[in-house]
């Protein structure tokens, strides 16, 4: 969400925005935005003006009736400004009117023009322009077929996906054993490394979140693709705990000297995943329910770019200490949401595909989720201004466990446990298969 002075003071920059995201359709609602403003500053004005009239005749009234004492003829012109101020109270009240009704017209506008977006983003009208900028680790096809991850799983007795048909549906999933130990061992060493390498503060947030929450942090046809809600009351299950993190903050005034506000949260997450299609739709890739360890940071504006380059490397070291070779993929302008200001994704190889897939994202959001929520930073001269909010998978499995097992996979069926995860794994250094 922008500042609407920017499409007061430069329109053209707004619609230069919205024509590199190839969102031409909202064009017009730049104009309509500007009419609509117009309108309501004059309602504002008008209703400011007979205020202060009315405030004017209030004490003229005052000092009529005090005259009447005197001069019974003041008292017909009391009455007389008394029929002026009524007369002004009902306008008043056509104005007040007016204005919430075109405040809700702007507002709602104002959510779906997408924000500025930096000049380092490549343009392109969907995912297919987006560019890779470097390689980290070499990609590696073995000298023997990859099963299908759920094959290596049930390998290890690990996974029971019929099970989780029976009692929950599609897109759901029981791990066990060793599998389950590692999908642990995975998110433990993700905790660890954020709060003893990156020293950022541990939190496990809230689950669930109110529906203004939830129209803070995100845009309107990402809330309906994901989120789950409640039947009956205000909730919904977060899809991601960068929500509930960000939200934390609504309508908070955060003292600049505590900033940056470097988080790591763990969460399960929970998405219906309306409209996915193309991709590997059988086993865990594409689920309802998972776990994540994310990283969150709310920072002062000229510190978020430095933030974002550091969050995406966090990443990317990670998963080369679990020696798993991934990209950093530039998403174009047109694969952004709407809020996001810049972002890339972290791609893991998988051997078995020859190709990579998406395990991390990390976004710079710039100040839109502090301008919908109203999370602002008291300076040190005393001056208010909007935060700056970005976000960061570490790691989310199960999905990111595929690249795990494909990775590390050996010619008998085994997997090795690279050293990092071997003190969550009671030690092991191999995990040997059952069948």
């Amino acid at each position: 969400m922008i500042d609407i002075r920017l499409i007061r003071e430069n329109p053209d920059l707004v619609r230069e925005n919205i024509r590199k995201k190839y969102q031409d359709a909202k064009l017009p609602l730049v104009d309509e935005v500007i009419e609509l403003d117009k309108a309501n500053r004059a309602a504002i004005n008008e209703a400011s003006n007979l205020r202060a009239e009315r405030n004017a005749l209030s004490k003229k009234i005052g000092m009529l009736m005090g005259q009447a004492k005197k001069d019974p003829s003041k008292l017909e012109e009391a009455e007389a400004v008394k029929a002026q101020v009524t007369a002004q109270a009902a306008r008043l009240a056509e104005l007040e009117q007016q204005e919430a009704e075109l405040e809700a017209k702007i507002h709602k506008i104002m959510l779906t023009i997408p924000q500025i977006i930096d000049p380092s983003v490549p343009l392109g009208p969907d995912d297919s322009c987006n560019v890779e900028v470097q390689r980290f680790g070499e990609a590696v096809v073995p000298d023997f077929p990859i099963p299908y991850h759920t094959e290596i799983m049930e390998r290890f007795d690990g996974i029971d996906l019929d099970a989780a048909r029976r009692v929950s549906g599609n897109g759901f999933y029981y791990l066990m054993g060793d599998i389950a130990r590692l999908h642990e061992a995975v998110l433990a060493y993700a905790r660890d490394f954020m709060i003893d390498e990156k020293h950022f503060t541990y939190v496990i947030p809230p689950f669930m979140m109110h529906g203004s929450v939830v129209k803070g942090v995100m845009s309107f046809p990402e809330m309906e693709a994901m989120m789950y809600k409640i039947e009956g009351e205000d909730l919904y299950l977060i899809g991601t705990s960068e929500h509930t993190m960000i939200g934390r903050f609504i309508d908070q005034i955060i003292p600049e000297a505590k900033l940056p506000l470097t988080l790591t949260s763990y969460s399960p997450c929970f998405r219906k995943e309306v409209g996915s299609h193309g991709l590997e739709e059988r086993g865990v890739y594409r689920i309802h329910q998972f776990e994540k360890q994310e990283m969150i940071v709310v920072c002062r504006p000229e510190e978020s770019m430095d933030w974002y380059n550091k969050l995406w490397s966090y990443s990317v070291e990670l998963f080369r200490n679990m020696e798993i070779p991934v990209r950093q993929l530039e998403c174009c302008s047109g694969d952004l949401a709407d809020l996001k200001v810049k972002s890339c994704d972290i791609e893991a190889w998988s051997p078995r595909q020859k190709k990579y897939f998406e395990v991390c994202s990390c976004s710079n959001l710039g100040d839109a989720q502090a301008r919908r929520l109203s999370i602002r930073v008291k300076g040190a001269d005393g001056k208010m201004y909007l935060a700056h909010t970005l976000n960061n998978t570490c790691v989310a499995p199960p999905r990111m466990l595929i690249a795990f097992l494909e990775n590390h996979l050996r010619k008998d069926g085994s997997v090795t446990i690279p050293k990092c995860l071997q003190p969550y794994m009671g030690g092991k250094e191999v995990l040997i298969p059952k069948h």
